[in-house]
């Protein structure tokens, strides 16, 4: 099922919009049609999935260590090294999710529980968990806001064609060629990640916390945190210190080799996984952004759409995929009782509530490949609201 709606795209933002705007229900009245139960984390469920996921992580990577360097030939070698990689990224892809619900609360009712948890898991896979924490949840208070999301700010039709009449070249007659776009997707997976930490980008031009030069998540003084937060900064970094100590010390018995093998193969698996999750859950031809004056706090979390992503989504990667509308909406509702809150707010957002169950790589392809910007068109979503403009439309 696809929840999909054409619409005519304005060329220019208009001076005064005279559309009348789009009501939306108010936050208290979701919160109602809830069941209460689906707000009350339990440490033991949630727990009980951590122990699952580091099992499996260290059973995978004991595994690997011990068997795969033994294997004589070197094409069933480097298979064997390949497929380890590959579901090991899956495995740890869950413990990243779980340190996600530490850092939004829903892990349990503990405070200092869900911080342990989440600074070990994220720690564990090179992630500055407090870093990570402060401005994915100002992602989560402006999600859809032009100006001030902290994490996914698409650019604008204008600047868009800016941008390409400032870099004209060659490659202007190659972008539309599969194997450009493929490196360029390809690209996209591998360092997207590195991108945010280290320079914050397609983040909102008012997301900033303070002043100065640094947009660096490892950087106590960066401009991305309020100057109270930079002992958590610290600390992040202390975390990721640990983790690479740890990494050389076992490299001085298995070898450096080995352990690059083993752990940055499911690293690079994790972190592609976490950029095309968090690109599709805001990218969407029938999803909208909203201009400053227009946004409201209901109507950027529901700018989100659910996808599928099969087994593995709802078992390994704990339905971070399949129902992440509920979780922009209401981030404290732990992951098991998703589906179910995500059950009784559908009625009452109607067609404000997205699902597209098409192919997740597929649309990842067909996403990054049609559409590069917004625009405004106010016609369903009412006043400041833009959408994806599609290669067809630009």
């Amino acid at each position: 099922m696809i929840t999909t709606v054409t619409t005519r795209t304005q060329t220019e933002a208009p001076t005064k919009s005279l559309t009348a705007d789009r009501v939306y229900p108010d936050i208290n009245t979701l919160r109602k049609a809830i069941p209460k139960k689906c707000f009350e984390s339990s440490a033991l469920i949630s727990l009980s999935y951590l122990l699952r996921d580091v099992v499996m992580i260290s059973a995978l990577g004991w595994a690997a260590i011990t068997y795969i360097p033994a294997i004589p030939d070197f094409t069933l070698r480097t298979a064997a090294w390949i497929i380890y990689g590959f579901v090991q990224g899956l495995v740890c892809t869950g413990l990243w999710i779980l340190g996600h619900e530490g850092g939004h609360g829903s892990f349990s009712q503990n405070k200092l529980l869900n911080d342990v948890v989440g600074f070990f898991c994220h720690s564990a896979l090179m992630v500055p968990y407090f870093s990570w924490k402060f401005s994915h949840h100002r992602h989560h208070m402006y999600t859809g806001h032009m100006e001030k999301d902290m994490v996914f700010v698409p650019r604008t039709k204008e600047e868009y064609k800016q941008k390409k009449e400032a870099t004209h070249s060659s490659l202007e007659y190659l972008e539309d060629t599969p194997i450009y776009q493929f490196a360029t997707l390809v690209f996209h997976q591998l360092f997207g990640w590195m991108g945010y930490l280290i320079f914050n980008i397609s983040a909102g031009k008012n997301s900033t916390q303070s002043n100065g030069v640094s947009k660096s998540h490892f950087d106590p003084s960066s401009i991305v945190f309020r100057r109270s937060e930079a002992p958590f900064i610290l600390l992040s970094d202390i975390g990721l210190m640990t983790t690479a100590s740890a990494l050389y010390y076992l490299s001085t018995y298995v070898g450096t080799s080995t352990v690059l093998l083993a752990y940055l193969q499911p690293y690079v698996w994790v972190h592609h996984w976490l950029v095309a999750i968090t690109y599709l859950h805001h990218t969407h031809v029938d999803v909208p952004h909203f201009d400053a004056e227009n946004w409201t706090f209901v109507k950027g979390a529901s700018a989100t759409v659910d996808r599928e992503f099969g087994w593995v989504g709802k078992h390994l990667f704990h339905g971070i995929i399949e129902f992440h509308v509920v979780h922009h909406l209401f981030p404290r509702i732990p992951f098991y009782y998703a589906e179910e809150a995500t059950e009784a707010i559908k009625p009452i957002l109607g067609d404000l509530y997205h699902r597209d169950d098409r192919s997740f790589l597929g649309q990842l392809w067909s996403c990054f490949t049609t559409l590069h910007c917004v625009d405004y068109d106010e016609s369903k979503y009412g006043r400041g609201a833009m959408k994806w403009v599609t290669k067809k439309t630009e």
